[in-house]
């Protein structure tokens, strides 16, 4: 029996934070076979990147965030350089941006009005598109050149929860195809990679009680905070605008995400104890790159204690640096840099799920929001 069936849930949304080791499992047996791509899924989508340099990406809300931590993995990766656009954006930008470029289009429903009109609007261009949606028979699924469901299944709740974490998997999973196209990654290094995903998912499973303890406490500690700030650096500033806009649409608690070397280029003004601070401080210690972000984000953080800030931090397991400048740590399972969003966008979740618990709010239908946006 699994935990989703074993427990009844409050909501919609914990029920379905929940159910994201379930989801990602899904995704994958779709789009592997054991540790390999399967090659008739991702047949069309490596047509349309084949022979292009260029990747535009197209998307509002949560799933621009995965378009945003996709920049990353596409371009350090597979080599592409790599332009996210707001949907509602792209269809007023000049035709002479990122010449002949593949366009990706992502959306929860796949039938998101202004990214459905970016999608019209690049195949008028006649540009090689391909769509991520959660609706297999969705109209962005339809008109683009290339589909790739993902296997999250229904969601209820409006803020967006497993269908996030499995847009991540699938753009993760994309790009370790275009990487191999590319020639930019043997066969071996994509197989490996497939095993590392698939390897956080019992991972995931075994830390969410814990995770959630947490995040049930650090809400009650912060309720009276009137704005955060979440600071993320790389591949990790997509996870920080993803978790302040859980806290926004769930909690309606003000809240930011920047790049964390940004802080003191301006929001530091704001930082004091009713602007707290939430800061992604998890580091891959075979990644040269991800080792340098840690260490400048260890350092920004003891800057920030001698400024007396609150500070809640995600930490990789085992970490005791930064438990030395705060107490209020999320442990993460310890993973590959572009895989460690997967993990960390979900205490994020829990946080501002409980943050909205406290303030009587019915997070499964915030206020003036609603779960697709098919309206411009």
């Amino acid at each position: 029996m699994t935990t989703t069936e074993a427990r009844t849930f409050a909501h919609a949304m914990l029920r379905e934070i929940y159910e994201q080791p379930e989801a990602l499992r899904a995704t994958l047996a779709h789009n592997l076979d054991g540790n390999q791509l399967k090659s008739s899924i991702f047949q069309n989508a490596l047509e349309a990147f084949r022979g292009r340099e260029r990747l535009v990406i197209a998307a509002s809300g949560s799933s621009r965030h995965a378009g945003l931590a996709a920049e990353i993995m596409f371009e350090d990766m597979a080599g592409l350089a790599v332009d996210v656009e707001y949907a509602s954006e792209y269809c007023y930008r000049s035709t002479h941006t990122l010449q002949d470029p593949c366009v990706l289009v992502i959306s929860q429903s796949g039938e998101t009005a202004d990214t459905l009109a970016a999608l019209r609007e690049a195949r008028a261009r006649e540009l090689a598109t391909v769509a991520i949606t959660n609706y297999a028979e969705s109209t962005m699924a339809s008109e683009a050149d290339a589909s790739l469901p993902t296997w999250a299944g229904k969601e209820k709740a409006i803020p967006a929860t497993k269908s996030f974490t499995t847009q991540l998997a699938t753009l993760y999973l994309l790009t370790l195809a275009v990487a191999r196209l590319r020639g930019r990654m043997t066969t071996q290094a994509v197989s490996g990679r497939c095993e590392q995903l698939a390897a956080i998912i019992p991972a995931l499973e075994a830390a969410l009680p814990a995770w959630e303890a947490k995040a049930k406490e650090l809400a009650g500690q912060f309720s009276s905070a009137k704005t955060l700030l979440y600071l993320g650096r790389g591949i990790h500033y997509a996870i920080a605008r993803e978790g302040a806009l859980k806290l926004k649409e769930s909690a309606y608690v003000q809240a930011e995400g920047y790049p964390a070397g940004e802080l003191k280029h301006g929001p530091n003004a704001l930082v004091s104890q009713e602007a707290p601070l939430v800061i992604l401080a998890t580091v891959d210690r075979e990644d040269p790159d991800s080792i340098l972000r840690y260490e400048k984000t260890l350092q920004l953080m003891r800057d920030m204690q001698a400024q007396n800030a609150q500070m809640v931090a995600l930490v990789t397991e085992g970490d005791t640096a930064i438990a030395e400048i705060t107490p209020h740590t999320f442990a993460i399972p310890a993973t590959s840099e572009y895989l460690l969003p997967l993990l960390e966008v979900i205490p994020l979740q829990l946080l501002a799920y409980f943050s909205a618990i406290l303030r009587g709010i019915d997070v499964d239908n915030p206020r003036n929001l609603v779960k697709a946006v098919v309206q411009e």
